[in-house]
């Protein structure tokens, strides 16, 4: 079975060694023999598609026609005379009679994609063929026979639309005699890059230029993008790149800005030359970083305590006050006055702390965040995915933060 699913991919080009695809493709090479209705569920752009056509060309109705429709794409008011036709005068417009879907692909097979989006009243008509093969043409009392094998696609969850009342729980049924679902992109990352190569390939040759190729870093971000247009993203974004980048091999940075929220993982500590803060991307972080500074302040203020007993807590935490402002740019630091003094009394068997020492330490919130950054990717041995989720940030930022800071 292992070989013949490797000539269905060949035969219809399809990319890729994922289990959850292999499954798909298998069930579909099953039931194509039967008659039985199928319901071919996944995200928009996976390539649904194509399971109505394997179905259709290795059944005994492959020499019989074959129409996708879309039915999201017709309006509402004329669906049932697209699916079942209509007969002269119907209504307005109908100069002649016409045949519909169902009456032209009689003996083959109908793939109905979208099938979420017929309105209610079709779901009746629909439901009347699937049970009996019978319908009748808009403006007729005809009841007419079709031979037709339905394969329907849908990218929502019926299941939630029959709660919403959206959709017939009995036409649910009837079309998910077999379900074949479709695994999203995301769930296929053995994948990614293979499909990345096939389209860099193609596009080379309809391009008439050398392909692109991907550095290590960016095979990385391809595979842990979440691709939520799923191939035909994947398609869209090689495409862009074979297009528009003079250099034939893409790092990671250059593929970055190619992908649509790219923008959120850029390095929000400090947006602009002039200081511009923009706090809700990094808001954990700055959290975080605040807390680390403030800790270090007691820390100064204890050993200020051990070493002049008469300096009283009040006056060591003095310089450094803090707003508590949920609002973490509302942060204000106090610098000592220049009127504070220390005793000026020696004091034997220790040594004295200066404090100008403590305050000439590196009040940078870049300088906190690249030392964060140090000591959790030393925590976990430069392992990022358990740096980046102990420091409450996204693996991409965390990569962008890394190449900044050049860690």
């Amino acid at each position: 079975m292992y070989e013949y699913l490797q000539n269905i991919k060949q035969r219809y080009g399809i990319i890729g060694n994922d289990i959850k695809l292999n499954r798909a493709l298998d069930k579909a090479v099953r039931v194509a023999p039967t008659d039985i209705t199928v319901l071919v569920s996944g995200e928009s752009g996976v390539g649904k598609e194509t399971i109505p056509k394997i179905i259709h060309q290795n059944s005994h109705r492959k020499h019989g026609a074959y129409f996708a429709v879309n039915c999201g794409a017709i309006p509402e008011g004329t669906i049932d005379s697209e699916l079942f036709g209509h007969e002269k005068g119907a209504f307005t417009g109908a100069t002649s009679t016409r045949k519909g879907y169902f009456e032209v692909a009689d003996g083959g097979t109908l793939f109905l994609d979208e099938i979420g989006e017929l309105p209610l009243t079709t779901q009746v008509r629909l439901l009347r063929v699937l049970e009996n093969g019978e319908f009748i043409k808009v403006g007729s009392s005809k009841v007419q026979k079709t031979d037709v094998r339905i394969v329907a696609a849908t990218n929502k969850n019926l299941v939630e639309m029959i709660d919403k009342g959206k959709f017939r729980e009995d036409l649910f049924y009837r079309l998910n005699t077999v379900d074949i679902n479709l695994p999203p992109l995301r769930e296929r990352k053995g994948d990614i890059h293979l499909l990345f190569r096939k389209f860099a390939s193609d596009f080379a040759q309809k391009y008439g230029m050398p392909g692109i190729r991907l550095t290590p870093d960016a095979v990385s971000i391809l595979e842990s993008y979440d691709w939520p247009g799923n191939i035909r993203q994947l398609r869209n974004v090689t495409e862009q790149i074979s297009i528009l980048e003079e250099k034939r091999q893409i790092d990671g940075y250059t593929l970055q800005k190619y992908l649509p929220d790219y923008k959120a993982y850029l390095p929000s500590i400090v947006r602009s030359e002039s200081s511009n803060f923009d706090y809700n991307k990094d808001r954990e972080m700055l959290y975080k970083l605040i807390l680390d500074l403030k800790n270090e302040i007691d820390e100064v203020k204890k050993k200020i305590a051990h070493v002049n007993p008469t300096l009283m807590p009040q006056q060591a935490v003095e310089p450094h006050r803090y707003l508590d402002n949920p609002n973490v740019g509302d942060v204000e630091i106090i610098y000592p006055d220049s009127n504070y003094q220390m005793s000026s009394e020696p004091l034997v068997g220790t040594n004295v702390i200066d404090v100008s020492e403590h305050q000439e330490e590196s009040l940078s919130l870049q300088d906190r965040e690249k030392e964060l950054i140090r000591k959790a990717l030393e925590k976990y041995h430069g392992k990022r995915k358990k740096a980046a989720e102990e420091l409450g940030i996204s693996e991409r930022t965390l990569y962008r933060k890394i190449k900044q800071y050049n860690l």
